[in-house]
């Protein structure tokens, strides 16, 4: 029998507040689930929807602002939330621990990888001395890290993204915990690092029995992760399901609005469905149902009445009125999913790339001399057409975004060409690429970090015009500024607030805002939409595809999800260490690889469509 036979997490009625200018918010409310011995039970749903502030009550992490009004959490039929601090934390990391999303900003900097873990066991254990380390040593192979009594030494910083998820993993299971609480554990991640950090996980549970509370707003990781489903909208569970039940057949309307907003090959040329408006204010007392606004199925009773959480199904229930009078049918592809893509005649080639080489030096000893090179970009080779997209695809660390950076001049190239518009930029000095710098822009991955956080809007767009002398006078600019907000779908007020007061996505439509401002030809855009939900970036894909058919842009979109290059791509390069392994046609690319590694590169990426068995 396993040591975790009859333990199981349980939430019922939690409530969790925020204390806010406006008032309290309702972040968590209430909310009901329980975790079975050996199980993974997901929680999904857009950001802001309260999944992480219901892991961070379990484990009474919440932050300054934030109390528990309501509710009970019992671990092994003991309250946690009745338990003073001084028990609880005996309780985290030895009975239930958690991965963070973000292992950089999780990991003490200044402590070795091994220190941390040894503390963790230390804390929890009667283990300690040479006996603590030798299990340090244990665990950092249980989560497939090689050359533990080196890397036991190193410092966070030394290690890569997927290494630090492994020690962050290796750390929350150092003192055997019951149940695991994993908090978007692979969403930075590229899809082959992804599929080795699942599989670990699947592993260990399997070998330890442990429980596991996943949340992610992944579909595709939940359908191979989870036994059991949960949707959360608005603070509430409006979905509960065995993973089968929901992949087959999702009963609340916003459960079908997010697999319809899923990027394809198959609805590859169609705008994809998204789902209007934002989650609601959660500072308001709601008296009717909290997803009326954005949904196609309203009817009056939606706007009078809350609906309650109602059977749809054996094991399945949706909080809608509708499941009241029956059941909805099994998911359908999807609108657009029979669409074929129109993709034209080819523009003239606008840029392209020979040879392209970026070497870094490694410099050694107090003189500092060159002891070698990185070889980040080694001779890589490519062209863009008017009006078609490029995707580059590989591992992180594989010289997609330095390659990126190379062909704008953000980085001098070591060696090779490249030519914009039949113009030889590698040769120019920084004055004379000034005026160039126009008709390539770029936008970044992370649109917070990326805006300027003291500037209002307007004046983040007008920097650019500004600077490149696109605007003869004030009023020219004004209109300049209004015309962008309206191409991004952004009202004209948004110019007057500043980048924190707007969600993920609109910051990210602002960063594109910018890009266009200058009126440009080639837009790089790296990883723009991997830190957003499924709906974000949904509507971040339409606007990328009505600015390049309207427009004529040309992008290189940088990038390791699979599915968005089947639904935005032309074509596909395929990147490995530095260089080009493979390129082609996208739906050449995609369905009928040719090289090794791009075979390995999409085996690894999980599928909504492959349920697993049990």
């Amino acid at each position: 029998m396993s040591p975790h036979d009859g333990i199981s997490l349980g939430v019922s009625g939690l409530t969790t507040w925020l204390e806010t200018a406006e008032g309290p918010l309702h972040a968590v409310d209430g909310v009901d689930l329980e975790v079975r011995p050996g199980e993974c039970f997901a929680l999904v749903g857009e950001s802001g929807c309260g999944k992480s502030m219901t892991a961070l009550s379990v484990l009474r992490l919440l932050p300054e602002a934030g109390h528990i009004s309501a509710g009970a959490v019992h671990l092994g039929g003991e309250d946690l939330l009745a338990l003073p601090e001084a028990a609880m934390r005996a309780v985290r990391g030895r009975r239930i621990a958690m991965i963070f999303q973000e292992p950089s900003t999780s990991l003490n900097p200044v402590l070795t990888v091994g220190r941390q873990i040894v503390e963790v066991i230390e804390r929890h254990t009667d283990v300690s001395g040479d006996a603590a380390r030798a299990k340090v040593l244990e665990l950092l192979a249980a989560v497939g890290i090689a050359d533990g009594e080196r890397r036991f030494g190193e410092y966070p910083f030394q290690l890569s993204g997927g290494l630090k998820q492994r020690v962050m993993i290796a750390a929350a299971l150092a003192a055997d915990p019951d149940v695991l609480v994993a908090d978007e554990p692979t969403t930075a991640l590229d899809v082959t690092i992804q599929a080795q950090i699942l599989d670990l996980l699947k592993k260990l549970q399997s070998e330890r029995g442990m429980a596991v509370l996943l949340i992610s707003h992944d579909l595709a990781v939940v359908a191979q992760m989870a036994q059991r489903v949960a949707v959360m909208y608005a603070g509430q569970i409006v979905e509960v399901a065995t993973r089968e039940a929901f992949f087959r057949a999702p009963q609340h309307p916003y459960s079908q609005m997010l697999f319809a907003a899923l990027p394809a090959a198959a609805n590859r040329g169609a705008p994809l469905a998204v789902i209007p408006g934002q989650v609601p204010a959660l500072t308001q007392r709601f008296r009717s149902c909290r997803f009326a606004d954005r949904c196609g199925l309203v009817f009056e009773r939606c706007r009078t009445e809350p609906p309650a959480l109602v059977p749809a199904g054996l094991g399945h229930a949706a909080r809608c009125h509708l499941r009241e009078a029956g059941q909805a049918g099994p998911r359908s592809a999807g609108p657009g999913a029979a669409a074929v893509h129109a993709a034209g005649e080819p523009g003239p080639l606008l840029l392209e790339v020979s040879g392209l080489k970026v070497h870094f030096p490694i410099r050694r000893g107090l003189l500092r001399r060159v002891a070698g090179h990185v070889k980040a970009v080694d001779g890589v080779s490519f062209g863009i057409r008017e009006g078609r997209t490029l995707a580059l695809v590989g591992e992180s660390g594989c010289g997609k975004t330095t390659a990126g950076k190379a062909l704008l001049q953000l980085i001098r190239p070591t060696a090779g060409t490249v030519r914009f518009g039949g113009r030889e930029l590698t040769a120019l000095s920084r004055s004379e690429l000034r005026p160039v710098r126009a008709a390539m822009q770029i936008v970044f991955q992370d649109p917070y970090a990326s805006l300027n956080p003291r500037m209002r809007v307007a004046d983040i767009l007008a920097e650019g015009i500004q600077a490149l002398g696109a605007a003869a006078t004030a009023a020219e600019l004004d209109r300049r500024i209004d015309a962008m907000l309206e191409q991004v779908g952004l009202p004209r007020e948004s110019r007057k607030r500043y980048p924190h007061e707007f969600s993920g996505g609109q910051r990210q439509r602002i960063a594109i805002a910018r890009a266009l401002a200058v009126e440009p030809r080639l837009i790089v855009c790296d990883e723009p939409t991997s830190a957003l939900d499924v709906s974000v970036q949904a509507q971040i894909l339409n606007l990328l595809k009505d600015l390049q058919d309207r427009l004529g842009l040309a992008y290189l979109f940088i990038t390791h999800n699979i599915a968005v290059v089947g639904h935005l791509a032309h074509e596909v390069a395929v990147m490995h260490q530095g260089r080009i392994v493979e390129h082609g046609p996208v739906g050449d690319v995609l369905s009928r690889p040719q090289h090794a590694y791009t075979r390995e590169l999409l085996a690894s990426v999980p599928e909504i469509d492959a349920v697993p068995e049990r």
